[in-house]
């Protein structure tokens, strides 16, 4: 549903600094697809990651220079909460990276708690 009002993204922890540092067609990617999920669009290339949380999703990048993901949840009315961005290195989803995922996501749905409307 593009209705054209863009969503506010949360960039949490280093998520933006560790996008920062992709190659410059990762970023470029990376930004077009979050642009997407921005106006309520779904990513070109996306699975769900139930094991991190409700509602987390990886954008899978594949780019020159090796594969990229973001991860974000975007259930919320108020924002897009980027929870992480990483270099993919191995088939598997590295025990550190899914360690920041759901520390991330916990923080983000216990800040919730204290002070936003929980209907949503």
């Amino acid at each position: 549903m593009d209705d054209g009002i863009e969503k506010a993204i949360d960039w949490r922890g280093s998520s933006l600094a560790d996008l920062l540092a992709f190659p410059i067609d990762a970023r470029k990617a990376a930004g077009f697809e979050l642009s997407k999920v921005q106006r309520g669009l779904e990513p070109g290339n996306w699975k769900p990651m139930v094991s991190c949380g409700s509602g987390v999703i990886e954008i899978r990048l594949y780019v020159t220079g090796g594969a990229f993901r973001v991860v974000y949840v975007a259930k919320f009315s108020e924002a897009i909460y980027v929870l992480h961005s990483f270099q993919k290195k191995t088939e598997k989803t590295s025990r550190h990276d899914i360690q920041i995922i759901k520390a991330r996501y916990d923080a983000v749905i216990n800040e919730r708690s204290k002070g936003h409307d929980q209907t949503d």
